[in-house]
């Protein structure tokens, strides 16, 4: 039986997508999910090919939508520290499904 379309909800839908949308906002949650707590220069040389402007704005654009928390440290030089949020530990079961679904279908 097909549903007519404005008997669907697209909102919730379109709203998860919108946090993560875009070609870096999964990756750079991939490896705050593994590795808990990383300062931006592990962020950046993990991620090897972002450009510091993308990676700047991705990251401001996570934690506004609240999904990644930064704590900047008082010392010179700054010291500043990325983790998942509350919010974003939430997204990880699905990342994790994600992962397992590669991970099954992955070309050797």
């Amino acid at each position: 039986m097909k549903i007519p379309h404005e008997e669907i909800d697209i909102k919730p839908f379109a709203y998860a997508i919108s946090l993560i949308d875009g070609k870096w906002k999964m990756h750079i949650l991939f490896w705050l999910w593994k590795c808990e707590v990383m300062r931006y220069s592990e962020i950046k040389k993990a991620l090897d090919t972002v450009t510091h402007k993308m990676l700047s704005n991705k990251l401001k654009e996570l934690e506004t939508d609240g999904l990644v928390s930064r704590h900047e440290y008082p010392q010179v030089p700054p010291k500043v520290e990325y983790s998942l949020t509350e919010k974003g530990l939430s997204l990880m079961p699905i990342l994790n499904t994600i992962c397992e679904w590669g991970h099954q279908r992955i070309e050797s």
